[in-house]
C-alpha cells in the first residue's frame, strides 16, 4: 500500500493514470459496457460504481482546462438525449465534491461513446449496474509539484 492513494486506485489503474500524458482520455465504465471489444488497455475494479471509481480517479487525476470541448463526457440515454440518468447525476455530485462542479460535461450518444473510449488510453470497467454509469475524462496538467 502506499500512503495517500485511495484502495479504489489499483495498481495497474495508478500505472495507466501516471503514464497517460495531456490531452489523453480515460474512460470509467459500468459493467455492461463491451469493454473488452472496444478497450486498448481494460483495467478491471469489479468491486465499486463508476461514480466511485470516479471520485478516486478524480483524487489524482488533473482534468483538462475547459476549451473547445468539455474535459468531462457522458452516454446520452437512447431515444432521451436529454435524460439524465442516474449515475450521470452521481458523476456531477462527485465532481462538485472535488471543486469542479463548474466543469462542463458533454453528452455523446452511445456510438460516438464507444468510438472515443476505443481511442481512450484506457478504459475501466467497473461494477456498476445501472445503466448509463459511463464517464470519458480528458486529462490535464500539473503546473506544480508542490512545496518548493
Amino acid at each position: 500500500m502506499l500512503k495517500g492513494i485511495p484502495p479504489l486506485v489499483t495498481p495497474d489503474l495508478l500505472h495507466a493514470l501516471a503514464s497517460m500524458g495531456h490531452g489523453d482520455e480515460v474512460a470509467i465504465v459500468d459493467a455492461n459496457f463491451p469493454s473488452a471489444s472496444v478497450g486498448r488497455r481494460v483495467i478491471p475494479v469489479a468491486g465499486a460504481g463508476s461514480h466511485e471509481v470516479l471520485a478516486a480517479v478524480l483524487s489524482l487525476l488533473p482534468l483538462d482546462a475547459p476549451g473547445s470541448e468539455p474535459p468531462v463526457w457522458t452516454m446520452e440515454v437512447i431515444g432521451d438525449p436529454e435524460a439524465i440518468p442516474e449515475p450521470v447525476a452521481d458523476f456531477a455530485a462527485v465532481l462538485a465534491d472535488h471543486d469542479l462542479g463548474d466543469v462542463e460535461m458533454g453528452r455523446l450518444d452511445r456510438q460516438a461513446f464507444y468510438e472515443r473510449a476505443r481511442e481512450a488510453y484506457a478504459v475501466v470497467r467497473t461494477g456498476e449496474l445501472r445503466p448509463y454509469g459511463n464517464v470519458l475524462l480528458v486529462k490535464g496538467t500539473v503546473n506544480r509539484l508542490g512545496p518548493r
